[in-house]
């Protein structure tokens, strides 16, 4: 292997002793291919065993922690105790492939489809209808609710640990029930979780410490526990640079294992809050890198796109739609054949790449998500 693809391969040890055989992640990215009742598909298994060979670590799709947090069809659930031994095949089948895996959970919040929630009530910090979403206005949860939501997060973090996984990602990004609660644009809350940036921050923070705190008590080796955040929102009011610098200063005194950068491009630019002197990635380093382990992502399709991103400090980086395009990156990379890393696909390659048919749709009638060749 060329030696200028050490930063790559070198392994990578987390605060918690856990070790990583490289610096190389897939990405969590919903594949829509899970059971109606929540359990994961034989599809989604050889799915993920194809991908999971290479990369060090795997975070999972979302699994939702409520019934009523369930944000996507063909999701798989981590809400009921039921679940675990579905939860359990996933993590064996990464594991067995050496690849350490992380559990991703979350709660849609407002983005839910109506016809997934029990009785149609979509729910969120405060009854704002989101733009993907307008034509439904959800149901401000209230403080029972809130502080019980804080402890399913806990539970399925309990879950995680019964089914064998290695670690979990909170889901703070993308515009879910977490980041609604941050966000100015989503939570116009006059209790204690919501107002001012600081109490906009206190139900991540408060799911933070109750993931903490369930691991602590239930885990009986090292198990990651990650935040994933996105840094800014493009809504006024919403989330800027600056409000998110200030986050991920709570969160790095959180001993947290990881933060998780949700981009869809590494170098993207700071849109308002900051100055667009450097990009997001290096505001982030700059504030928290020496603190806690960042994972960047966004657009990192060739080798080259690695290394250059390496150069900014990160420690580690996710492959997420390269990965689903080339599931054989790291086996290449590492064997002189980086010239054959493919960055697009074409509608024949469905079954070489063992991706489900609900995820191989969504990608051939999207057009812009996929560079698929005609």
């Amino acid at each position: 292997m060329d030696q200028q693809y050490n930063p790559i391969f070198n392994s990578f040890v987390f605060d918690n002793g856990m070790d990583l055989r490289n610096r190389i992640v897939m990405a969590p990215m919903t594949n829509f291919s899970s059971h109606e009742d929540g359990t994961v598909s034989d599809a989604e298994l050889a799915y993920y065993a194809r991908r999971a060979d290479g990369v060090s670590m795997v975070i999972t799709a979302c699994t939702y922690v409520t019934a009523n947090g369930k944000g996507f069809h063909g999701e798989f659930a981590g809400h009921r105790d039921e679940m675990i031994p579905s939860l359990r095949r996933l993590a064996t089948v990464i594991k067995d492939k050496g690849a350490a895996a992380v559990l991703q959970i979350f709660h849609g919040g407002r983005m839910c489809p109506v016809e997934l929630v029990p009785n149609g009530d979509v729910v969120s910090a405060s009854s704002i209808s989101s733009s993907e979403n307008p034509n439904v206005v959800p149901r401000t949860l209230t403080n029972d609710e809130v502080e019980a939501i804080i402890r399913d997060f806990g539970q399925a973090a309990r879950r995680a640990i019964e089914a064998g996984y290695d670690g979990v990602e909170i889901h703070g990004a993308n515009g879910y029930l977490i980041q609604q609660f941050f966000s100015p644009h989503s939570n116009e809350r006059e209790d204690h979780w919501g107002g001012d940036l600081e109490q906009r921050m206190a139900f991540p923070l408060a799911v933070v410490d109750e993931v903490n705190r369930v691991v602590a008590e239930h885990a009986k080796r090292p198990f990651l526990v990650g935040y994933r955040f996105s840094p800014e929102e493009p809504e006024t009011p919403g989330i800027t640079m600056s409000d998110t610098l200030s986050l991920i200063d709570k969160l790095a005194d959180k001993n947290l294992d990881y933060l998780h950068v949700s981009l869809m491009d590494f170098w993207s630019r700071p849109r308002r809050g900051v100055d667009d002197s450097k990009t997001r990635m290096e505001w982030i380093l700059e504030r928290v890198g020496d603190r806690v382990p960042v994972i960047g992502v966004g657009s990192i399709h060739t080798v080259e796109d690695a290394l250059k991103a390496f150069q900014t400090g990160v420690p580690l980086l996710a492959l997420a739609r390269e990965i689903i395009m080339e599931p054989d990156w790291m086996e290449k990379a590492a064997n002189g054949r980086e010239r054959d890393i493919k960055t697009t696909l074409s509608r024949d390659d469905q079954a070489r790449l063992v991706i489900p048919d609900p995820l191989w749709q969504a990608i051939i009638n999207t057009p812009g998500w996929f560079p698929v060749e005609q």
